[in-house]
């Protein structure tokens, strides 16, 4: 009898997990660099440049501001999704593995959003706001790595891949082995992997530079 309600208990905390995820999922799947550039009358972002719907592509057409809104909402859902999971998570019983689950799956919903047929932007802004709403620390030093790669060597690509690089060890440092450091180390791995195209061309020496600017028709 106390094995079939442990079971029954386990497979609801399952579903609301599940629940959590699909919820988390589905605010990853909104791009703010379509929004954005829709408020700002611009190209779609995925016709022009990298055609890859982030921050970075949308700051080729020359509007900061819609590059800037694009960043702050794509990393502020992914904040967001964390913050919110690490408020109801307890009131439903639940712990870091339902944290864990929300901050990999808004992740992957900026990365393979359902709203624009799975094609989704490489996930570096939406990274850091989970990173910082799982800990402020981890999400200032991942931050940190980025920009001073970035001052170094104005490449964004190879800053979000050193920063990627690096991020899991500092999560290890500050949290320990938990749920959540599985959910960063599978982030950084799709982070680098949706790089390739960008690691064949830091290693042939053609990969664009933050603020070169390329005609939204190029």
């Amino acid at each position: 009898m106390l094995d079939s309600i442990l079971f029954c208990s386990n497979g609801a905390n399952y579903m609301t997990i599940l629940i959590f995820g699909l919820l988390a999922y589905l605010l990853g799947s909104v791009s703010f660099a379509v929004i954005s550039s829709w408020i700002f009358k611009l190209p779609d972002p995925r016709t022009y440049g990298s055609k890859n719907p982030g921050a970075t592509n949308v700051l080729r057409s020359g509007k900061k501001a819609a590059a800037i809104l694009t960043l702050v909402g794509d990393a502020g859902k992914g904040w967001l999704a964390v913050f919110l999971a690490q408020y109801f998570a307890p009131l439903w019983g639940l712990g870091d593995e339902c944290i864990a689950v929300v901050a990999l799956s808004v992740f992957l919903g900026h990365v393979f959003p359902v709203f624009l047929r799975f094609q989704g932007g490489k996930g570096v802004a939406t990274a850091v706001g989970v990173l910082l709403g799982l800990n402020l620390w981890i999400g200032l030093m991942a931050i940190t790595t980025w920009l001073l790669v970035a001052m170094i060597w104005r490449i964004s690509s190879l800053s979000a891949l050193v920063a990627a690089a690096l991020t899991p060890a500092y999560t290890v440092g500050i949290l320990g082995f938990k749920s959540v450091t599985l959910a960063v180390l599978l982030m950084s791995l799709v982070l680098m992997w949706r790089h390739q195209s960008n690691i064949v061309n830091l290693l042939a020496g053609k990969e664009s530079r933050i603020n070169e600017k390329k005609s939204p028709g190029s």
